[in-house]
């Protein structure tokens, strides 16, 4: 029979601490503490710790050091503890190196090195996993789900030349006050319940990046609209006891949420309590599982990569990064597009200048390659871990990257179970991964192989194959094999 335990924790972070800022700007300001939710599940032998907070726990420095303490202490296998992220952008950072695998050279060993803070995170998590087995109880799994589409919009653009770019907040209002286009508006609440009938937990999910408090110049402390959502609920529920919410993030790679870099506090909490509000309202709709029991599977998929682009392009782009780089260093306004990037007015000419030095040294390895004669010699693909678990009639797919949200529709589409929920941000992050249909554009999000240490372009199907094997993974659970 399926037990559980669930407790969380506030982390309580100073001014002035690390953040992952290009211009090594500190934080300015703390809003209030961070929470963390850390989950116990049980059924016979089977055991897996589901560890959900706002924090860049897919850098893998932390995720390594976190997996690896707790899986010690509760001597289950290192794949049987997952990190959920919310992707929250409004947290600092808990190790020398902040960045995931897409950050890391091939074949060079990652900057381990905790701060302080991540020190004291993993000892936080580690005082509360020894409380949880103690804890464990029977429970029943439900679930119902609510729509939400006033805080999300798809931040991917297309011009009228197909062409395509990232939709900033100012060109989001050119096209209406309320647009949101093409966005995953499911807000799903499963609730595992004890014998007496009374929430132990829950786990909620919504889709979209939270950066309505976000300014990467002026960064402050604060757990945006999902933690306030998962506040709320909490709220409603807790009597006695206090009922721990945990939040799984969405396929978000390309939705985000409204007020990017023009957002404050306030909205973020206004979205928040819209959130927290309709995952209220869907508890009070609530249905038992039919089936019972808990099964988990963790499985390598193998995402496919296309040839790298030709010299001509290759040095084309070079000379127009270093042309804006140096204008952009000199002050000029007029720094707004660069080999298919567009960057907004709230953000600085130094931190645009940043961002393009970032991936300025892709261009450069892959012509090197082109010179070397070595450019055939690149990977055909990157094996990139999902992890599946069904709750009862719940699925739950996990993947360690930032996918696209047709990814996620592939998955809930095609899924046997009543209820998929698909999450990004899980365990490590391999950066943005494009479903099929947006493979191949040139916009921030689609062409995010030029900030890593290096990948190829993707090649298309591209993440689709992580849904169809999340998929196979979901109908073998549905048969009970």
């Amino acid at each position: 029979m399926l037990s559980a335990a669930s407790l969380w924790f506030e982390t309580t972070i100073k001014k002035g601490t690390p953040t992952a800022g290009r211009t090594n700007v500190c934080v300015e300001r703390v809003v209030g503490p961070l929470k963390t939710t850390v989950t116990l599940l049980a059924e016979e032998n089977l055991r897996v710790c589901l560890i959900c907070g706002p924090w860049m726990t897919y850098a893998e420095s932390v995720s390594h050091a976190v997996r690896n303490a707790i899986s010690a202490d509760l001597k289950i296998p290192k794949s049987h503890v997952v990190t959920f992220s919310s992707h929250d952008h409004c947290v600092p950072v808990m190790s020398e190196n902040p960045h995931s695998i897409w950050g890391i050279p091939a074949g060079t060993r990652p900057n381990t090195k905790l701060l302080d803070l991540g020190r004291k995170w993993i000892r936080q998590v580690r005082q509360t996993v020894e409380k949880l087995p103690r804890m464990l109880q029977p429970v029943s799994v439900w679930y119902a789900v609510g729509k939400e589409n006033r805080i999300t919009y798809n931040r991917k653009g297309r011009r009228a030349d197909g062409s395509t770019y990232l939709m900033r907040e100012e060109d989001r209002l050119k096209l209406g006050k309320d647009f949101h286009g093409q966005i995953d508006p499911d807000a799903p609440v499963v609730c595992l319940k004890n014998a007496q009938g009374r929430p132990v937990t829950f786990l909620v999910q919504f889709t979209g990046h939270p950066v309505t408090a976000y300014h990467p110049e002026h960064p402050i402390v604060f757990g945006e609209w999902p933690q306030v959502a998962c506040e709320r609920l909490s709220r409603r529920y807790s009597t006695r006891h206090t009922v721990p919410v945990a939040f799984l993030q969405g396929c978000a790679g390309n939705i985000n949420s409204k007020g990017m870099l023009s957002g404050d506090v306030k909205r973020s909490i206004r979205y928040g309590k819209f959130l927290g509000d309709t995952y209220i309202r869907a508890s009070k709709k609530l249905k038992p599982s039919k089936r019972a029991g808990l099964e988990y599977f963790v499985e390598k998929v193998p995402v496919p990569f296309k040839k790298l682009p030709s010299p001509m392009v290759l040095k084309k782009e070079i000379a127009e990064m270093e042309d804006f780089i140096h204008r952009a260093k000199r002050g000029d306004e007029n720094t707004r597009f660069c080999v298919g990037l567009n960057f907004p007015h709230a953000l600085s000419p130094a931190y645009r200048a940043a961002l393009v030095e970032m991936i300025l040294p892709w261009n450069q390895w892959a012509l090197r390659l082109h010179h070397t004669g070595k450019a055939d010699r690149t990977p055909k693909y990157v094996e990139m871990e999902i992890y599946v678990l069904r709750l009862g009639d719940v699925g739950i797919v996990g993947m360690p990257c930032e996918p696209f949200t047709g990814i996620g529709r592939l998955i809930k589409n095609h899924s046997p179970l009543p209820l998929t929920i698909p999450c990004g941000y899980t365990n490590a992050s391999h950066g943005y991964v494009t479903d099929g249909p947006n493979t191949g554009d040139r916009e921030y999000m689609s062409s995010f192989y030029r900030y890593t240490k290096f990948y190829p372009p993707y090649k298309k199907p591209a993440g689709d194959v992580l849904a169809h094997h999340a998929v196979k993974i979901l109908k073998r659970f549905a048969k009970g094999k």
